[in-house]
């Protein structure tokens, strides 16, 4: 499986925002991430960093 984990820095901490992620699109000023089932989370961030052999995508809220 090449799905990764969401993950947002809010308070200076890493909080799961979404698992299994296979898809992460631009939507104006925010991004919608998808998973294998479906799920769905839109929110006003950017990406901060991409750990692809961990499988882990680390957001940044925006303003």
């Amino acid at each position: 499986m090449c799905e990764a984990a969401a993950y947002i820095i809010r308070n200076g901490q890493e909080e799961l925002l979404l698992e299994d992620v296979d898809l992460i699109e631009p939507e104006g000023d925010h991004l919608r991430l998808v998973s294998i089932f479906g799920e769905q989370k839109i929110v006003k961030a950017a990406i901060q960093s991409l750990n692809l052999v961990n499988h882990k995508v680390i957001l940044v809220e925006t303003k």
